[in-house]
């Protein structure tokens, strides 16, 4: 591995790491629970993060690198939501993890001017490939806080007693 200058590579490589350290110790049982019924599991959570590093991140990369000034589509979540309930919590880790990991190669390979390409996004413009990285860097931490709370709320809050009292919860 080289470094490139391109931000977040880092954080991106570390994420499936963290996740795999905060889910380990839920049950089955655990990564399908849902506070509410409007609100994601782990496991949708989960699906959705395979889903999108294939349809949203990567899609994008590649035409960051094959295109002039690509036009991107804004990548609504909840037009998934049926495929994200249907999917398996284990396999979508594994596809998504084995989708970082090529991702990552791929990205760590670029030249350092790669993170000035330029794209244009539907709904906010302009935008570069370093940007896009810090985006990408901002919804894996989303997802990694989102399934914390899911996670403190499932398998540790109740297990607090009365201390849970000190403890405001967002799953």
């Amino acid at each position: 591995m080289h470094d490139n200058g391109l931000p977040c590579l880092d954080l991106l490589q570390a994420t499936p790491a963290i996740l795999r350290g905060l889910m380990a110790e839920l049950s089955a049982e655990d990564v399908r629970w849902k506070p509410e019924p409007g609100r994601f599991s782990v496991g949708e959570v989960l699906a959705h993060l395979s889903h999108t590093e294939g349809h949203c991140y990567r899609a994008r990369l590649d035409r960051f690198l094959s295109e002039e000034n690509p036009r991107f589509e804004n990548d609504d979540a909840q037009l998934h939501l049926e495929l994200y309930r249907n999917m398996d919590p284990e396999d979508a880790f594994d596809h998504f993890e084995e989708q970082r990991e090529t991702n990552i190669e791929a990205l760590r390979d670029l030249p350092p001017d790669a993170g000035g390409r330029r794209a244009e996004h539907e709904k906010v413009g302009p935008i570069t490939l370093a940007q896009m990285l810090n985006g990408w860097a901002l919804h894996d931490l989303g997802h990694i806080r989102q399934i914390a709370e899911l996670v403190r709320a499932r398998k540790y809050l109740a297990g607090a007693g009365p201390l849970a009292a000190f403890y405001t919860l967002r799953p």
